[in-house]
């Protein structure tokens, strides 16, 4: 990343008094609390969460404050302070077939054990502006409280089965196989192509949303050439456990909100498989379902080697294109630093410039001169 720049020291440190000035805004208005930032941004917190790889919704709010909304920037400054973060373990794996569900649709069966459960969506609203919302004072709090609870269920939600399981007990779609290792981890090591599909998640998942929808997009158009069907959309709470060495056993030491995508998608077979379903996987931070639908979709996309299928050449079958690109803070470190000083670089460009047109307008009378 290109971060620093030198000289200036005057003009940079009246740039950061003016960037304060303007991220607190008119000082006649309540400054914004990073209760209400966590509380009433959630979308932007899993965003944040989701590619800064922390899970942490106290320091992604105080990174959106910092960063005036800017969600990028935001991500850059919870990647930035994960690092400085001591590593003193790892927690098992968390069972999402365990988990406490918001909500949880499929497109693919009407009739789930334990019902489709609609929960916290846009799915079904109007996309009309709520001025209600633009209320001030105690009316439009107690008509939002009475919306909520006319919406909380009275119990807390029981752990739900897959749907895919369905499908795997006719035999009608692959089997997950277990890699057998432990996954790498991107957050130590760089990326290495050809990577493992469990390398492959963890890049998607620390995608940009933005990128990996029109990613995503472009398999829905015919690139890549894999229809798609939601098995399963999944959100909720599952605890997450680690072992102890001082008590030999593992604990629960808390519990994250998660978006887990199972996607259904066609395949003909090939000569070492039959025909049948086959699987895209996402899993998020937080309530991040379009990320991790679109995550599905370019993950089964990029398996199209290890099922056989053909080359079609489509952008979300290349995987070094995908996974070198998605990440916003290295695009947005390269893309921005073009904007920081580069003096002595565009004046050699400019006196090449300088000979190449003298030696463009002497060329015709060269060869004037030749005849």
């Amino acid at each position: 990343m290109y971060v620093a720049v030198k000289g200036g020291e005057a003009a940079i440190d009246a740039a950061h008094d003016w960037l304060a000035e303007e991220r607190r805004g008119p000082t006649d208005i309540a400054e914004l609390t990073l209760g209400q930032i966590k509380g009433q941004m959630s979308l932007a917190i899993a965003r944040v969460m989701a590619e800064g790889s922390l899970y942490d919704p106290d320091l992604a709010a105080l990174a959106i404050k910092q960063a005036r909304g800017d969600l990028i920037e935001a991500i850059f400054l919870i990647r930035a302070y994960r690092t400085t973060l001591p590593r003193f373990g790892a927690s098992h794996p968390v069972e999402t077939g365990d988990m406490a569900c918001d909500r949880r649709i499929s497109a693919t069966f009407k009739d789930l054990p334990g019902g489709q459960v609609l929960g916290p969506t846009f799915d079904y609203t109007h996309r009309l502006l709520d001025f209600k919302l633009a209320a001030d004072g105690a009316l439009a709090a107690r008509d939002v409280a009475e919306d909520v609870a006319e919406a909380a269920p009275d119990t807390a939600p029981e752990p739900m089965p897959r749907v895919t399981e369905f499908l795997n007990a006719e035999g009608l779609i692959e089997p997950e196989v277990d890699p057998g290792e432990a996954p790498g981890d991107l957050t130590r090591a760089p990326l290495e192509l050809p990577a493992s599909r469990a390398l492959r998640l963890q890049s998607l998942t620390r995608a940009d949303e933005g990128f990996l929808l029109g990613m995503a997009y472009s398999t829905q158009r015919g690139y890549a050439r894999n229809h798609a069907f939601v098995g399963e959309l999944r959100i909720g709470t599952v605890p997450v456990e680690m072992d102890i060495p001082e008590l030999g056993f593992a604990i629960e030491i808390g519990e994250i909100t998660l978006t887990e995508c199972e996607t259904v998608n066609q395949f003909r077979g090939s000569e070492t498989a039959p025909p049948q379903f086959t699987r895209g996987y996402g899993l998020v931070f937080g309530q991040t379902e379009r990320k991790a639908i679109s995550m599905a979709l370019v993950d089964r996309a990029l398996r199209w080697k290890e099922l056989d299928e053909d080359d079609l050449g489509a952008p979300a079958q290349d995987e070094e294109f995908v996974l070198y690109h998605a990440d916003n803070i290295q695009a947005t470190g390269f893309l921005e630093h073009i904007k920081l000083p580069h003096y002595v670089d565009f004046q050699s460009e400019t006196e090449l410039l300088r000979r190449l047109r003298q030696a463009f307008a002497a060329a015709p009378i060269q060869a004037e001169a030749a005849e």
